[in-house]
């Protein structure tokens, strides 16, 4: 069974949804509706959409002879080709006679659960499908997404869309194995996120080399890329950024045959591990990552991440923890110039998009609203401050601009009125600024 829908603010939903049955498809999904990723009265300066338009593609990739730590025994330690869906967003050319819109499928359930049966859904995007890349000003910036666990490519497309709208070339993974429909076990993540990362950014490098005919040639710039991870994505992009996983990671494996021995190069014991270093990375973005409470990380893995580091955390984090999560995260990265952005009295989901109407429903995928929502946060808000924060950080660290006031702020939102928020809208969030110490 399929779903289609405009996602709407707060509790509109409830009254669309009542209404739906009366109310003609092309009407319930006109662009002048609420989309997911529109700016509310009160978004903040930067989180409107950019110059440009949007489009949209799906690229399908290979990663060969890779470790399948999920069937390790004893004695035999398998490959496989590792299939990587991508979403790309980019700068494009829509005709007169189209519309920048688009429909995107994730998925409610749990693969092999009874009780929370697979069910797809879609929702509506503003992008192009296929639509011409608008190369003009190219080539653009890449930015590089990662998931939670599980997730989707499609789980951000409020933030990946809007960049896209303001001069970048944004690639969302579905990492196998990790996403809503083919969830597996959790040493998959852990050992393949941040090589997942790796390659794609390989991938999009090549594709955008000159002489290549794909719509990237020429339009993406792999030596100036961008990692933004959620949950296990942030994991992940910590990593790729020079972050070594402490020695405990290797318990996680336990009796899977060569487990420890497979994760070993990503930790910062590892003398090769620093030599692994990726310099076209140029500035990361990590909500709520996963992995301090567990030990995962320590203080001479965080010594690695110097580049700098844009952190969101909910102040009740769950999940990932926060005074003992994110912000010991923060607190450990020392050589980095970082920021931390705190939602006040948010748990986990400081970063996908609004629950799908489907959640909203009695019945099996009721349980998966709070795998989107926040109890104390309007998500439609979080995306358009989300969005405000990530375009300030890119801006500067990407592509220059002089949107530093937008980021040197008072600690505390409550106190005095934050550059770039309409009077009386910047209430329970905090940000915190660290310089490295290197």
């Amino acid at each position: 069974m399929k779903f289609m829908y405009a996602q709407l603010p707060g509790i509109v939903i409830g009254f669309i949804l009542l209404a739906a049955c009366n109310t003609p498809k092309e009407v319930q999904h006109s662009p002048e509706q609420f989309i997911i990723g529109d700016a509310l009265p009160d978004a903040p300066e930067l989180a409107p959409r950019g110059e440009y338009k949007v489009g949209v593609r799906t690229l399908d990739f290979i990663n060969r002879a890779q470790i399948n730590i999920l069937q390790s025994k004893a004695g035999n330690e398998p490959f496989y080709d590792r299939p990587l869906k991508v979403e790309v967003w980019y700068p494009a050319i829509i005709p007169n006679n189209k519309k920048e819109l688009t429909t995107y499928e994730d998925f409610l359930g749990a693969p092999n659960d009874s009780t929370r049966p697979l069910m797809s859904f879609t929702f509506m995007g503003r992008a192009l499908r296929d639509a011409a890349p608008d190369s003009k000003q190219s080539p653009f910036p890449l930015v590089i997404v990662s998931h939670g666990y599980p997730g989707s490519r499609v789980l951000l497309t409020y933030l990946t869309e809007n960049l896209a709208s303001k001069g970048y070339v944004v690639v969302a993974i579905d990492h196998t194995e990790s996403t809503h429909h083919d969830k597996a076990g959790f040493q998959s993540t852990l050992l393949n996120r941040s090589k997942d990362i790796l390659f794609v950014l390989n991938q999009m490098e090549v594709l955008g080399k000159p002489g290549n005919q794909n719509f990237l040639t020429g339009l993406v710039d792999a030596g100036n890329t961008a990692l933004i991870g959620y949950s296990m994505g942030g994991y992940g992009v910590m990593n790729v950024a020079g972050a070594g996983y402490s020695k405990k990671l290797a318990g996680f494996f336990a009796g899977i045959t060569n487990g420890s021995k497979s994760i070993d190069i990503l930790t910062s014991a590892n003398v090769d591990f620093k030599a692994s270093i990726d310099h076209r990375i140029k500035a990361v973005i990590a909500f709520a990552p996963w992995g301090m409470q567990r030990g995962v990380w320590d203080d001479e893995g965080l010594k690695g991440l110097k580049l700098p580091t844009f952190f969101v955390a909910g102040s009740q984090d769950d999940v990932s923890g926060y005074e003992d999560g994110t912000r010991a995260i923060y607190q450990g990265a020392v050589n980095a110039d970082r920021y931390m952005l705190t939602y006040v009295n948010a748990r986990h989901n400081t970063a996908p998009n609004p629950p799908p109407p489907e959640t909203l429903q009695p019945g099996p995928h009721a349980a998966d609203y709070y795998h989107y929502a926040e109890p104390a946060w309007n998500e439609h808000r979080i995306n358009n401050i989300n969005q405000h924060f990530v375009t300030a950080f890119l801006g500067i660290y990407l592509k220059k601009k002089d949107f530093g006031k937008y980021l040197e702020l008072g600690e505390k939102s409550n106190v005095k009125n934050w550059t770039g928020f309409r009077p009386r809208s910047s209430v329970g969030l905090e940000l915190l600024h660290a310089a490295a110490d290197r």
